[in-house]
């Protein structure tokens, strides 16, 4: 029978209809205990909230392991340490770190230095197992506090925690808010407690005390030790190990002078707890703190300021070889070859000279003017520092009356200008008022003695000096300018390319004595033109605009004559000048030979010129320049060194009557060692007689050459000694006259003089070293030929043999057929249009007429 589907409006769906009845309750989600009592309900819902928070933590704590370093990171870790360089004397003259640090094993840190820091920062190191959960209940207690006072939430580190926190997770001192603490917090403890299993409580603390910042640029304790003490750390007292334990909880807090009350009373609560601690006894304690704390600015001193080229030139060379990251983070030992005395010598020799020359060239006006009225302490301090190693302070003119001028420097000081620098800046001021020194005006000056001052001001002149040993190319002192601070990174020693002028005639001679010339040979200084090749006559002068006719090669090269030297370019040929300059390192592949580089018209560098000096000295062999002995890694490898011979003996023990090895020589021979002799021979009468008497007042052996360039752009004196040469520059780095007369015998010279001064302090004289082939021959010094009835002046000359003069024949004859100098005409359209490098049968015959050589 069908269903009756009518329905009224109160009718309900049976059971049957569609399989459910509608009085029962719709289902949906339903509270746990929702029907049951109260307490039920809150039972259920703390169940859930905390499955909740495990569920975070869990989360929590795996999203904080995730980047932390394994276990076997933690076993390898190496600390980034700073990379130091040692002069050759042993000194330290420089460190090079991103992160200051000198990385000490525990064994060698002093047990006072140890138990100070345990004392203050962790007095339960010994005995926890990586995290001090009495100290961390406390610092959880004071979260609330920290942030309603606005503080930086404070924690219980341990010094594992520490260690974890500066070495590995990079804890961030700008971290702020409850969250971000907490999760440092918990990557450091996690760090912690790995630290823990895989290293001894001894490493742990190694690691700590070589990884800490304790200000003053220094990570580490005997990084602190150095900067703050400059005392290696087992020379520190009970009260500076005390006082660098104060530090890590900030250093600026404990910075000294300026806050030694409060630093003072910090570093006496560390001396309490190491009393409590029974590390050190009541007698030490009471010493430590009647014990006053004075640091010192290490690496700030003149030999410091002095070395910046040098240590720069180091930096350069060291990061191209192996990378920045070596040289910031590797730890390595450089052992370069500077001298420390030699090198405080050669940047005061070399400022002395430059402030010389500007002082000839006139006062350039105040740094600036202030008010004589207000605090004079407070303006100059605004003004720009005086340069390092000058000895000079800032002063303000406080008063000129009556011909007097009263300055006050920096210090407070009070004392009368000089009289004769008043009248140096009176000069000037007659030229442009603006110049003159007036109430309120700024100035550098250098207190005497006497209480009075000398008005100073930098040079706008620059310049470099390098002292060499000419028989290893070891570079014992290097100055690349004024001072580095001003020179922007420029060291003009190893990188300024400028032209050598006449002190690059003994590399022309010594090609000529190659070819067969002698030091006595006979050379027409006379007028000539030579093609240059474009269409142009070269026609050079001598610096005295007259010609003296026939010469011989040695007096040309000690009066320095251009003309008879062009004439020797001449018979040589520029490709043999070319040649020679490569030989000896001068000229690269880039250098054209013309005929203008007999007279130093090439580009090269002061180094280059001094090592080619060098190679004079030492007999003619090949050196270079070298600035760094030896690089050791961080566990005393050596990854560098610079001397690579074999020595088997070297390490053979020691017994009566036993030698010191002998070392092969490998160098190259380049010069002929009797032609290397006779130019260094020829340069003592550089100083003797010629261009360089300035510098014969040591009273030494020396030798040497000036140089000036053209419209006197740069001056130059290249000088040495039997063990030392020397090379000096001067001029504008945007190359412009220096004023007549400023010449490398004015300018350059002077320095070497002053520089030598020191250098040969305490040394006895000693002769130049002749090889054997030379024979010494005294003759006529104007002739060449051997002394006659009419010779004024003799001179002990060196000759190869068989060309030394004799009776029967003069080694120099007159190559001209008479007295007169002849005026040469240099042909164009010759067979060989190079002479000297190819048959010369036209030349030779044409020589007479010429002046050329036969």
């Amino acid at each position: 029978m069908p269903r009756n589907t009518s329905y009224r409006v109160d009718d309900t769906w049976d059971d049957d209809d569609y399989g459910y009845d509608d009085r029962a309750p719709r289902r949906g989600f339903r509270f746990p205990g929702g029907d049951g009592p109260l307490w039920q309900k809150i039972l259920y819902g703390l169940l859930i909230f905390a499955g909740v928070g495990f569920l975070a933590v869990v989360g929590f704590i795996i999203a904080a392991l995730q980047g932390l370093p394994s276990l076997s990171d933690l076993q390898d870790y190496q600390p980034p340490v700073s990379s130091r360089v040692h002069a050759g004397d042993g000194a330290l003259v420089a460190e090079f770190a991103d992160q200051q640090r000198v990385f000490v094993p525990i064994e060698q840190i002093p047990d006072h230095v140890k138990n100070a820091f345990v004392a203050v920062e962790d007095a339960r190191f010994f005995e926890h197992s990586g995290l001090d959960y009495q100290g961390l209940a406390r610092a959880v207690l004071r979260i609330p506090l920290d942030v309603i006072q606005g503080r930086r939430i404070q924690g219980a580190s341990t010094i594992t925690q520490q260690v974890a926190g500066n070495m590995l997770t990079g804890r961030a001192s700008s971290c702020q808010g409850v969250i971000c603490a907490v999760w440092t917090k918990l990557r450091e403890g996690l760090v912690a407690q790995r630290i823990e299993r895989v290293l001894d409580k001894e490493r742990i603390l190694e690691l700590y005390l070589n990884e800490i910042f304790l200000g003053n640029r220094a990570y580490g304790v005997a990084a602190a030790a150095l900067n703050y003490f400059d005392k290696p750390l087992s020379e520190l007292t009970v009260s500076e190990a005390a006082y660098l334990a104060i530090l890590p909880k900030g250093p600026a807090n404990y910075q000294l002078p300026r806050h030694r009350e409060r630093a003072i009373d910090r570093r006496n609560y560390a001396i309490g707890r190491m009393l409590e601690r029974g590390y050190i006894t009541a007698a030490q304690a009471e010493e430590a703190r009647a014990a006053d704390l004075t640091t010192t600015n290490r690496l700030s001193g003149d030999q410091f300021i002095a070395a910046s080229h040098f240590v720069e030139e180091i930096r350069r060379q060291v990061e191209n070889q192996y990378g920045a990251d070596a040289l910031l983070r590797g730890g390595l030992s450089i052992r370069s070859t500077l001298d420390t005395r030699l090198q405080l010598a050669a940047a005061r020799a070399l400022r002395s000279g430059l402030e010389d020359y500007d002082r000839r060239h006139g006062w350039r006006g105040p740094l600036g003017a202030g008010d004589p009225s207000g605090d004079i302490p407070a303006q100059l301090a605004e003004a720009q520092r005086a340069p390092g190693l000058s000895g000079w302070v800032r002063a303000m003119v406080t008063r000129v009356a009556n011909g007097a001028t009263t300055l006050t420097d920096e210090n407070g000081e009070t004392g009368r200008l000089n009289a004769d620098d008043a009248q140096w800046a009176a000069q000037a001021a007659r030229r442009d008022r603006e110049l003159g020194l007036q109430r309120g005006s700024i100035v550098y000056a250098m207190r005497l003695a006497n209480g009075g001052y000398r008005l100073k001001q930098i040079p706008e002149i620059q310049g470099a000096l390098v002292a060499m040993d000419p028989h290893t190319g070891r570079v014992l002192a290097m100055v690349g300018g004024y001072s580095l601070e001003q020179s922007t990174g420029l060291n003009r020693a190893t990188q300024a390319q400028r032209q050598p002028g006449s002190s690059f005639k003994p590399i022309v001679y010594a090609a000529a004595l190659d070819y067969g010339l002698t030091p006595a040979t006979l050379i027409d200084d006379g007028p000539l033109a030579i093609e240059a090749g474009d269409g142009t006559n070269w026609s050079p002068e001598n610096y005295s605009r007259e010609f003296y006719g026939p010469t011989t090669l040695r007096r040309g090269l000690e009066l320095s004559r251009n003309a008879m030297t062009a004439r020797v370019a001449y018979e040589l040929g520029p490709e043999r000048i070319l040649d020679y300059g490569r030989r000896l390192g001068i000229y690269d592949e880039r250098t054209q030979p013309v005929f203008s580089l007999a007279l130093g018209a090439g580009e090269t560098t002061l180094m280059r010129m001094t090592t080619a000096y060098g190679m004079f000295v030492n007999g003619g062999r090949w050196i270079q320049p070298v600035v760094i002995d030896r690089i050791q890694d961080r566990t005393g490898r050596s990854v560098f060194r610079r001397d690579q011979r074999e020595c088997p003996n070297c390490t053979a023990e020691w017994r009566s009557g036993m030698r010191a090895p002998t070392l092969p020589d490998p160098r190259q021979q380049v010069i002929d060692p009797v032609t290397a002799y006779q130019i260094v021979s020829m340069s003592e009468g550089v100083v003797q007689r010629g261009t360089a008497t300035v510098v014969n007042s040591l009273g030494f052996p020396l030798g040497g050459k000036t140089g000036t360039t053209n419209d006197y752009k740069d001056a130059w004196f290249i000088g040495f000694s039997p063990d030392l040469v020397v090379g000096v520059w001067a001029g504008f780095d945007q190359p412009r006259d220096m004023g007549e007369g400023e010449t490398g015998g004015r300018i350059s010279a002077p320095i070497f003089r002053d520089f030598m001064r020191v250098a040969l302090e305490g040394e006895q004289p000693t002769p130049f070293r002749i090889p054997s082939g030379v024979r010494l021959v005294r003759i006529d010094a104007m002739t060449g030929g051997l002394p006659t009835a009419t010779t004024t002046t003799t001179i002990l000359e060196a000759f190869r043999p068989d060309t030394e003069p004799t009776a029967a024949a003069s080694s120099s004859p007159f190559i001209f057929g008479g007295t007169d100098p002849i005026d040469p005409r240099v042909l164009s359209g010759l067979d060989d249009p190079v002479p000297g490098t190819g048959e010369r049968r036209r030349e030779q015959q044409e020589s007479e007429e010429l002046g050329g050589l036969y």
